[in-house]
């Protein structure tokens, strides 16, 4: 896996998950806390979602074949929606039914020091996972908000641990609230409330990565700012006047697939031609190093065929 793949955040995220669904687990066998049960589950799916991750990422590394000719990239963005599934029926589905049986049948906690203190503990334990995803995707982020970077990262690995440690967070605090205000007023329905939002929150995020992960697997063009480096790339000013029109596909995170009809002089010669798609294959690469597979067409570029549609299909000139 790239670095882009954030392993360091993908194992950081899993050593503390087994840990916490153990402490849970343990919590809720002396408190009787729904809340904690709700919990362990998630953490437990959580754990399930990096092994997933990185199995991915690993089986993502095999070389191409006869039949998959442009390799198995794209294992990774299958690996990242099944991340969101898991966590949508593990996580979200099953702490609702454990909340909506909670509020039916409420019950008081006992030994509410156990929950307690192990809120506590998981609150840190997935506060420095979180501070290491963070840290990794600062690096890859740039400029953009979070959300376009969630929403525009190639890669899904740092996206799903990022909206899953920040789930992990937000319905540990809801926890503690239900667990707080069950002790407080002595009614158990807070504990089953509290389990309920887990369980909206993670039905939540768990829409969000299937949509962004979707979108991957149905494959996504480069970025404007690599669309822009590989057509000014393409162009020598010489042989290669213009970029007539140019599709680009993510084959996986790390490779790019770059399709384009180019525009070259009617009286330039076959060897001529070639040497300037190879120079422009060469420059392409050195600006954009994730475009490994690249299809260039010569072309006479036509400005009466180009003002006539848009359709690249139709016209030379179509974007």
């Amino acid at each position: 896996m790239s670095a882009s793949g954030g392993t360091k955040a993908i194992v950081a995220a899993l050593g503390a998950n087994l840990a916490i669904a153990a402490a849970k687990f343990v919590a809720f066998a002396f408190s009787g806390s729904s809340s904690m049960l709700a919990e362990g589950v998630h953490s437990i799916a959580d754990s399930g979602n990096q092994g997933l991750l990185l199995l991915g990422g690993k089986k993502a590394k095999r070389a191409a074949t006869a039949e998959h000719p442009f390799g198995y990239g794209r294992e990774r963005y299958i690996y990242g929606f099944l991340v969101s599934i898991v966590l949508f029926t593990i996580g979200g589905v099953f702490a609702l039914y454990e909340g909506y049986e909670k509020i039916h049948e409420p019950h008081a906690l006992d030994n509410w020091y156990w929950p307690v203190g192990v809120l506590v503990f998981a609150i840190i334990a997935e506060g420095f996972s979180f501070r290491t995803a963070i840290k990794e995707s600062n690096e890859l982020r740039g400029q953009q908000t979070w959300a376009q970077f969630v929403r525009r990262a190639k890669a899904p690995e740092l996206p799903v641990v990022l909206l899953e440690d920040f789930g992990a967070l937000v319905g540990l605090v809801l926890a503690l609230g239900g667990v707080g205000l069950t002790l407080a007023t002595g009614d158990g329905i807070w504990d089953g409330i509290g389990t309920m939002c887990i369980g909206a929150l993670l039905v939540l995020i768990a829409l969000v990565l299937a949509a962004e992960t979707k979108s991957l697997l149905l494959g996504e063009a480069a970025g404007p700012e690599q669309v822009a480096k590989i057509r000014a790339a393409v162009v020598d000013g010489e042989v290669v006047t213009r970029v007539i029109h140019m599709r680009t596909l993510h084959l996986g995170p790390d490779e790019l697939l770059v399709a384009a009809k180019i525009a070259v002089q009617h009286d330039d010669t076959a060897t001529e031609i070639a040497r300037a798609i190879n120079a422009a294959e060469s420059r392409i690469r050195e600006a954009v190093p994730i475009a490994r597979v690249i299809y260039l067409e010569p072309d006479i570029y036509d400005e009466t065929a180009a003002a006539a549609g848009a359709d690249p299909s139709k016209t030379p000139g179509g974007q």
